[in-house]
């Protein structure tokens, strides 16, 4: 199905399913363990041995020798791969570093070695004896250090500049010039990457734990110097990802190797250090912003310039993607710079861009308003724009970022906060409000699905859509409902499998609205074969209550449906819609925060999300995404810090221990408000994206809420509360 004119009436406007909060479908096998999620798939494949990968203990050199001898002795090891022995390796598209290093070394932790043995422990202890000689070379892995240095890239891209930026910013009655850093930071998933592979004769069978199932298939296939379609990967259920599963990874292309060695199934299980230091992760970016404007808060200039550090040959984080959209002003500025780290590999993680991004473009917003005396919501509905502010002929699909701001103050209490910095207390505490605006871009690319009706009335779906955690089952299953005119215990949903037909994949906030809308092309093709086998007008046909009526006549569906069954398959394909318009989805995040007059310690005591996002399919899964997003935002805000070893190059808190991350027990309070609001632009299903709008903009209103608590202007994350207590009001 081709998408290249605005959707109009279709049967998802019916909303019975759609639109509704449905409880998750795939709620009870998580809440009894019984979800089968990668590493525990002891039901796939008989006589599975265990893999441990051994990393790298520099960050850069090569490896001189491996001495595996009494690592060979060690009872039940099976067979031991590096580099040496694992045959000719290719390289992805989507990774920087190769994944089984040797003799270069690229990074700290990078895999080595697996060894496979015939139970963990014996895996472990076995990989504790493989001695390495290394040959350490110097490596650079302080951003500050090289960011002077740092030079326009290719791989950075283009700067952009409309009209007279320095003239413009230079002549500015009221000018703001500041620097803001934003760390390294990590996935944290639950479920670390893991993965079970096992050969039958040349095909090659992965049960693993990744959000884009086709990117990876593709990858491991390249990797291991094999055709495409002898690989078969499957991946129902996602502990988490949050972008650090995207990718093929070490644990799959290990667990293949490994199994080929030892001629048995193997699974591999990444170690929680690894996660920080092996996979990839979210890059420190250091941004300077300048906002010039008039005495009454028109904004006739703003600049956002942004330096970030990865791997030789990989890409900057794009932290200054939401400035070229977000604010009017007619002289604009953007640039990015990327510098070589021999750090882990950075790469997509929630939100990329925007998510750093808006912690620096926000708290420059905040400080501006403070500097023009003008309430910070008042400031960002001066300047909102309906066009894109680059290219003037080009509107927004939809843009309720005023209406989200308005509303989110109202329903805050916002005109109760004093604008007086460090007055009101409550207690030993300093209490402050803050705000932020949310934009995210909504990205569409193309989906595929397929659509089966039994002689039993049930519809099912395959897709290769993956769920990890957002509730992709759910909703995907109300959409065929929707369109077939089924009850939702009528609807089966297959996901996260290669055989299937190849979806969007969950990344980018483009999962939910991208998957349904290619199963609403194979249901529009469903219904006309189901109509035709009816014998009714595809045209006039109506789907309702599990049967299909036209002309006065109405057959069940299992009626329709005959004994053989029918099957539909389609993709939906965007056109240029999205050159047209400029499609985004906006909200506004309110935040109260407590703060000891003492010792400064930070509590958030009240949150609230208001969000423009198109349809919203299921009330109740989004709003679960949205308050998950905010809460991983505190923690950007207030905690969360990959420290850097700078002389030896490695990322020293890799644990969950010493890199903490909030839970919603530390919130008290946490409101979410969707907008009543369709994009007939976006899709069929009218729908946009959420989960990442909900954590765009959240550390910005947490730093600004503590601003109004204390008076404390801290521009470099996380802000702890060393970086306040010198700067503290008198007690």
């Amino acid at each position: 199905m081709k998408f290249d004119t605005p959707a109009t009436t279709n049967p998802i406007d019916q909303l019975k399913v759609v639109g509704k909060p449905v409880d998750r479908i795939d709620g009870p096998l998580k809440t009894t363990g019984t979800a089968p999620y990668a590493y525990e798939r002891h039901d796939v494949v008989p006589n599975q041995a265990y893999g441990h990968v051994i990393g790298s203990a520099i960050a850069k050199g090569r490896i001189a020798s491996i001495d595996l001898t009494d690592a060979r002795r060690v009872p039940g090891v099976l067979a031991i791969v590096t580099a040496d022995n694992a045959g000719k390796l290719g390289k992805g598209d989507y990774n920087t570093a190769t994944l089984l290093g040797g003799p270069e070394v690229e990074h700290y932790h990078q895999a080595i070695a697996l060894v496979v043995a015939e139970s963990f422990e014996q895996a472990r202890a076995a990989a504790g004896l493989v001695r390495v000689d290394y040959v350490r070379a110097e490596g650079v892995f302080d951003l500050a250090a090289i960011k002077d240095g740092m030079e326009p890239s290719e791989a950075a891209g283009a700067d952009s500049e409309v009209g007279d930026f320095a003239g413009a910013f230079a002549s500015a009655p009221v000018q703001l010039d500041a620097t803001y850093t934003t760390p390294d930071q990590t996935h944290a998933m639950m479920e670390p990457p893991a993965s079970i592979a096992a050969w039958r004769g040349d095909r090659l069978i992965v049960w693993t734990s990744n959000q884009m199932i086709d990117w990876t298939v593709g990858d491991l296939a390249k990797t291991l110097g094999i055709p495409k379609d002898r690989v078969t990967l499957a991946s129902p259920f996602i502990g988490g990802g949050f972008g650090g599963k995207l990718f093929l990874r070490a644990d799959t292309v290990l667990a293949a190797l490994g199994a080929r060695a030892a001629g048995r199934p193997v699974k591999v299980a990444l170690t929680r250090p690894m996660v920080a230091n092996n996979t990839t992760h979210r890059p420190a970016t250091i941004q300077r912003i300048r906002i010039g404007a008039t005495p009454d808060g028109r904004i006739t200039a703003i600049g956002h310039e942004s330096w970030s550090g990865n791997l030789e040959g990989g890409k900057p984080e794009n932290a200054i993607q939401q400035t070229r959209l977000l604010y009017a002003g007619a002289n604009r500025l953007t640039g990015k710079r990327l510098g070589v780290l021999d750090l882990p590999e950075g790469n997509a993680m929630r939100a990329p861009g925007e998510t750093p991004g808006l912690m620096a473009l926000e708290i420059a917003m905040d400080e501006m308003a403070h500097k023009l005396g003008i309430d910070p919501v008042e400031f960002r509905i001066l300047n909102d724009t309906q066009v894109d502010p680059e290219k003037a002929n080009r509107p927004f699909s939809q843009r309720q970022l005023v209406e989200c701001l308005r509303l989110g103050a109202d329903k805050f209490g916002w005109n109760k906060r004093d604008r007086r910095t460090g007055q009101t207390r409550d207690g030993r505490w300093l209490v402050g409000q803050g705000v932020a605006a949310a934009f995210r871009n909504n990205q569409v690319t193309e989906s595929a699905a397929r659509v089966r009706l039994d002689n039993q009335g049930i519809v099912t779906v395959e897709t290769d859509m993956t769920d990890i955690g957002t509730g992709s089952y759910t909703i995907i299953a109300q959409t065929a409902a929707e369109m077939i005119g089924v009850t939702l215990d009528k609807v089966v949903v297959r996901l996260g499998d290669s055989n299937f037909p190849v979806s969007a994949g969950s990344g980018g906030q483009w999962g939910a609205n991208c998957s349904t809308a290619g199963v609403y092309a194979a249901c529009v093709k469903l219904r006309e074969a189901v109509a035709r086998n009816a014998g009714l007008n595809p045209v006039e046909a109506a789907f309702s209550d599990g049967r299909v009526s036209a002309a006065g006549r109405s057959v069940t569906l299992a009626e329709a449906a005959d004994g053989a069954g029918i099957v539909a398959e389609d993709v939906i394909e965007f056109g240029d819609l999205a050159k047209k318009y400029q499609q985004s989805t906006f909200g506004a995040h309110y935040v109260e925060v407590g703060v000891d007059v003492a010792t400064a310690e930070i509590r958030v005591r009240r949150m609230l999300a208001v969000c423009a996002a198109g349809r919203i399919l299921n009330p109740k899964s989004a709003r679960s995404q949205v308050i998950g997003a905010m809460t991983m935002g505190v923690g950007a805000a207030l905690m969360e810090d990959l420290v850097v070893d700078k002389r030896h190059g490695f990322f020293i808190n890799h644990d969950l221990a010493s890199y903490e991350v909030p839970v919603h027990a530390d919130i008290p309070s946490q409101e979410v408000i969707f907008l009543d609001e369709t994009d007939p632009i976006s899709s069929p299903m009218k729908a946009k994206g959420v989960g990442e709008l909900g954590l765009c903009g959240v550390g910005a209103a947490v730093a600004n809420a503590i601003h109004n608590a204390t008076g404390v202007r801290v521009r470099d994350y996380p802000v702890t509360l060393d970086k306040l207590l010198a700067g503290m009001p008198e007690v």
